[in-house]
């Protein structure tokens, strides 16, 4: 991973505060938006430059040199004037749209000042009422990076997107996004973003949920089998490889799509048998979600429609134990970014004190 700005804002917005941070402060100020690779940032600018009705150019920062911002020299009356490039040289407003703009070398930075600060290219002034917004990954996103110098931050405001489940689910929904991918997602919003690996093997993001969905539909998968060889190819082609294996068991499940609502219903079993391991572990790692997901942060906060649910889950984790004493302690385990509330945690103590020894 190259050196760069391991910027790190304090506040992180989804997609819908993005929009309205554009619609408000992108008409006076240049805008930088910071977020990993496949979140959205493109799309969303697009949306804007829609919504405020101007037409959007975008620009690659890691595939420009110097001349492609300033232009070339010619002669005019025994005199030099740079020419900017016709993309940029318009004669109405539009949005300029620096995608990776810390991708870019030192030289093209610096052809950057005079555009972001002062809104011109030599003699060429943007139309007024034209739009700059720029965006970059994060050194932690092992993305070609490079650091942005301090005057060229500070001619810029900036914001970091964060991928939001809920959002790109209603998005998905409206964008005939395939139904295995809506529906994964809903049961595991926790698997549409995973930070960039270390090794190059691919990771989720929204992005690459959208390219699965993409490769789903033109296989036609839903409406006739589809190999299950060539099913694995395409989804290990997208996905972080975890996921894709959660993912593959969802498939499979397919036919009992209601199991672990029946589970929990105590209308159903975990599934037992050895050729259904798969299918337990995407069930186990289902209902670990759905636990982080509904259980109280307080246990005063615990309504009597939940005392229910609390008893059920309980008695479901011993059940799981039984059959998989490793799942089980999955299900409850803590991991680097969520863990089960303390309050249920000491019931599963209780109970189940072997599932929680670390020894």
């Amino acid at each position: 991973m190259q050196k760069g700005n391991n910027l790190n804002l304090p506040i992180t917005i989804n997609q819908e505060e993005l929009l309205d941070i554009l619609l408000n402060v992108a008409t006076v100020r240049p805008v930088f938006i910071w977020g990993a690779p496949g979140i959205g940032k493109s799309a969303l600018v697009e949306k804007f430059a829609d919504e405020v009705g101007l037409p959007c150019v975008s620009l690659l920062g890691s595939q420009l040199a110097p001349e492609d911002i300033i232009g070339i020299p010619q002669i005019q009356e025994d005199v030099s004037v740079f020419l900017p490039p016709k993309m940029i040289a318009r004669k109405e407003p539009y949005v300029l749209f620096l995608d990776e703009l810390n991708a870019c070398s030192q030289e093209v930075q610096k052809a950057f000042y005079s555009l972001i600060h002062e809104r011109r290219i030599g003699e060429y002034h943007l139309p007024t009422g034209s739009i700059i917004i720029g965006a970059g990954n994060r050194a932690q996103d092992s993305a070609i990076v490079k650091t942005m110098s301090s005057a060229l931050i500070n001619r810029m405001f900036h914001v970091q997107l964060k991928a939001d489940s809920r959002q790109w689910i209603k998005w998905a929904q409206s964008a005939d996004i395939h139904p295995w991918v809506i529906d994964y997602i809903i049961k595991r919003p926790d698997h549409l973003f995973a930070e960039a690996p270390k090794t190059e093997e691919p990771f989720s993001t929204p992005r690459s949920w959208h390219m699965l969905s993409d490769a789903l539909k033109e296989y036609g998968a839903g409406t006739r089998e589809i190999n299950i060889n060539i099913l694995k190819t395409i989804v290990y082609a997208c996905l972080t490889p975890a996921h894709a294996g959660m993912f593959l068991a969802y498939t499979k499940n397919m036919k009992n799509k209601n199991l672990l609502d029946d589970i929990i219903a105590d209308n159903a079993k975990w599934p037992a048998a050895p050729e259904d391991r798969d299918i337990l572990y995407f069930l186990a790692q289902s209902f670990r979600a759905k636990l982080l997901q509904e259980l109280p942060k307080n246990k005063q906060e615990i309504s009597s429609n939940m005392l229910a649910f609390i008893y059920r889950a309980k008695g479901m984790i011993k059940e799981l134990s039984s059959i998989n004493f490793e799942l089980a302690q999955m299900t409850v385990a803590a991991d680097e970014l969520e863990a089960l509330p303390d309050w249920f945690m000491v019931e599963i103590v209780r109970d189940l004190p072997r599932l929680v020894d670390q020894k």
